[in-house]
């Protein structure tokens, strides 16, 4: 049984739309998830990335998701058999129901972690600033977060050691640099920004919590992402697996090696790139020397204290 069949068949048997989490704990009271064809360390957390993933833009999906907070899966199916009275209610409830959430940028970052882990398939590497060696190169230098996608996890180990063997180990580098809120007040600043440290990586993106919804505003996003290749994600706090990609990262074949020289000035990229090339040669990651990937319930805690 793979996870999504696993959802389907709780989906189906309890009829009313449920969170990732529900699903879960159901699925191991009945005891389905010994019939899963895989299992990891956080098998609940592959349950909701595969489940929001498979939701999201696509037709074909045999999900439907509610608007809420946080999200309910049912199946298309039995939307005329459910009854969403009481979930209309606990929206509603939740929208008056003011909620702060006091954070500094240095914040965002085990969201953007999780985020990454679970939807882009790379380990994270938070960058000091602090420990830069030099400072002539200015402040607009150092991304706020690098990481890696391995194909070791996803490739047969064939079919690995003959990519290595030819020189292509199609490794890809992330650049992240992360901002609270999106604006016209603060669009150019922080997108040059990115620009300027991030132009080294495979894909680069602007990562913020709010981004404005304001036309005018999204037009000029659109604009500059398309220019530059920089890709923009708004990072859902509440709910990191409904953070989104709202423009695409232009994928660069070519990683510019003189920047990354120049980036060597910051101990903590010099050990990120130790890191990488150790885990390539040993073909194992050492998931301890990234940042860690906290628990969703951790994270809820985090905007709930």
């Amino acid at each position: 049984m793979t996870f999504l069949e696993l959802a389907e068949k709780i989906l189906s048997e309890k009829k009313i739309p449920l969170t990732t989490n529900e699903i879960w704990d159901l699925a191991t009271e009945k005891g389905y998830e010994k019939q899963l064809n895989s299992i990891g360390k956080t098998p609940w957390a592959t349950l909701s990335a595969q489940i929001y993933v498979n939701t999201r833009d696509n037709p074909k999906s045999f999900f439907s998701q509610t608007d809420t907070r946080p999200k309910k899966f049912y199946l298309k199916f039995q939307t005329n058999q459910i009854d969403f009275s009481e979930l209309e209610t606990t929206k509603k409830t939740t929208q008056t129901k003011k909620k702060q959430f006091d954070y500094f940028e240095k914040d965002l970052h085990p969201f953007l972690t999780y985020y990454a882990h679970y939807h882009l398939h790379c380990y994270t590497k938070t960058i000091n600033h602090s420990q830069s060696t030099k400072k002539e190169f200015g402040e607009w230098v150092h991304p706020d977060v690098v990481g890696c996608y391995f194909p070791l996890e996803d490739w047969k180990q064939e079919v690995f050691e003959l990519s290595t063997a030819v020189g292509n180990i199609s490794i890809r580098l992330f650049s992240f640099e992360l901002k609270r809120e999106l604006n016209f007040g603060n669009l150019r600043e922080s997108f040059f920004q990115t620009v300027s440290n991030s132009s080294w990586a495979n894909e680069s993106f602007l990562v913020a919590v709010e981004i404005s919804e304001e036309q005018d505003f999204r037009d000029e996003l659109s604009r500059l992402s398309i220019s530059f290749g920089i890709g923009v994600i708004k990072l859902n706090i509440e709910d990191p697996h409904s953070s989104e990609i709202i423009f695409s990262a232009k994928f660069r074949a070519d990683l510019d090696w003189e920047t990354i020289n120049k980036l060597t000035m910051n101990s903590d990229f010099k050990e990120f790139l130790t890191t990488v090339k150790i885990d390539l040669t040993s073909k194992k990651i050492h998931k301890k020397e990234y940042d860690r990937v906290y628990d969703l319930e951790e994270l809820t805690r985090k905007t709930n204290p």
